[in-house]
């Protein structure tokens, strides 16, 4: 199919093209299938992410004074190598930006990047002007892509379909009351205005339908899945160690904490376990409640801290391709959901990530029963995230199956594709 051929749609996202975001990655994962499918993408996006080489790319800065900065961080944190001259040119820019910076906090203390949807407004209307796109595509993550989609929608009239990454409001919300009033009110447009608004949850949708009605059948669920990695697959061997793999960030509301308490009641009933088992930790920096936890744990040769995988420069592999390499070697995949009301409508992309290595996985689950029944359904373990007794009765598990060498690959490739929800989204555009 000829690029004359296909139809053009304006996507929106904040994030695109920006290694190690979840939230650029479910969007730019899906632009080959777009691609593929007869659909040309235009894409406006934040400077933060790489350009794009061969779509329509434009990149914008944001409007206002906080989300300039925030932006602005990454970009030079990118462009930049000497830490010292990053220091220099932040300083420089937050002197420049702080009145400004301090009377946005003051006046409309809401999401960070919301003001990114004031340029990103304007770059649409023109691409809509001299491209004539067959509907807007708004994606977040941030809530400023779908601010802008909304103004866009009220311009000129064209279909409006949102992807939603996270929930909006939910209960327990500890933000300030301005920014749950904004969230609240956008959630509301995009309910009365989007064509097609879709959510990664099925409680994410049942809470937002709850609070809008009128959203009706124009509401629904769709599972993002992820692409099949492009990695050599090594059938799994049984090592010497019992390994358990987290790979991933660690924050506050998602940290080692309950599980080390659950690996501990393990141990402690055969301690000769510590000899056999290690904790392999991959990733960004460790949180603080993480940080006392290991701190804190008898068994400190048990744990391994491997930090953020780079480029290898003596065989030349990506930091990607060696963290495939290590998820794939793991024993058992170690999945956080976290232990806060905002996980009852949150799936962890991490999981359809996880899928895709056909390793077992020992996922601490929050108030979910679709993550659940999804884990359940193709044999993994699936606990409740804040009971450390059954985390050890999973170890037990684990370990006895380890111990008889019964923890072959599944054979199954995850059913959660990016090509599948893609169809879906086009299928939805068409009955538009």
């Amino acid at each position: 199919m000829s690029d004359s051929d296909k139809q053009i749609w304006l996507v929106l996202s904040h994030i695109f093209n920006m290694d190690g975001r979840a939230s650029s990655q479910t969007i730019t994962d899906k632009i080959p299938h777009f691609l593929k499918l007869g659909i040309q993408p235009i894409i406006v996006s934040a400077v933060m992410g790489n350009k794009d080489k061969v779509l329509e790319h434009h990149q914008v800065l944001p409007a206002l004074a906080v989300a300039l900065r925030f932006d602005l961080r990454h970009y030079l944190r990118q462009r930049i190598p000497s830490r010292a001259l990053y220091r220099i040119a932040m300083i420089a820019v937050s002197l420049v930006l702080l009145p400004f910076y301090v009377v946005e906090k003051l006046i409309i203390p809401i999401e960070t990047s919301w003001s990114w949807a004031i340029s990103a407004y304007f770059m649409g209307a023109r691409v809509i002007r001299t491209r004539k796109p067959r509907l807007i595509y708004s994606a977040g993550g941030a809530y400023a892509a779908h601010l802008a989609g909304y103004w866009l929608k009220l311009r000129f009239g064209i279909p409006w379909i949102t992807e939603i990454h996270d929930p909006m409001t939910f209960p327990g919300q500890t933000t300030n009351k301005t920014r749950t009033r904004f969230s609240i009110w956008l959630e509301g447009k995009i309910c009365k205005h989007a064509d097609v608004a879709f959510w990664f949850t099925e409680e994410a949708l049942a809470q937002a339908r709850a609070r809008h009605p009128e959203l009706g059948d124009r509401g629904h669920c769709l599972l993002p899945g992820a692409n099949e990695p492009e990695f050599p697959r090594v059938p799994y061997r049984r090592g010497k160690h019992l390994v358990i793999g987290y790979f991933g960030s660690l924050a506050d509301t998602r940290n080692l904490g309950i599980f080390m308490q659950g690996l501990r009641k393990f141990i402690e009933k055969d301690p000769q376990r510590a000899e056999q088992t290690r904790l392999q930790l991959y990733g960004g920096g460790i949180d603080p409640v993480s940080a006392r936890a290991l701190r804190e744990f008898p068994y400190p040769s048990m744990i391994e801290q491997f930090g953020r995988l780079e480029t290898d420069p003596k065989t030349g592999e990506s930091g990607r391709e060696r963290v495939l390499k290590r998820m794939n070697a793991a024993d058992c995949l170690l999945l956080l959901h976290g232990t806060v009301p905002f996980c009852e409508q949150y799936i962890p992309s991490k999981m359809y990530e996880y899928l895709w290595t056909q390793r077992p996985i020992l996922a601490l689950v929050w108030r979910n029963p679709h993550m659940e029944r999804m884990l359940r359904e193709l044999g993994h373990w699936a606990v409740t995230a804040d009971d450390a007794g059954a985390i050890a009765a999973a170890l037990e598990e684990l370990h006895a199956r380890w111990m008889r060498d019964d923890l072959a690959d599944s054979g199954n490739p995850s059913p959660y594709t990016v090509e599948a929800a893609v169809r879906q989204i086009i299928a939805w555009a068409n009955a538009i």
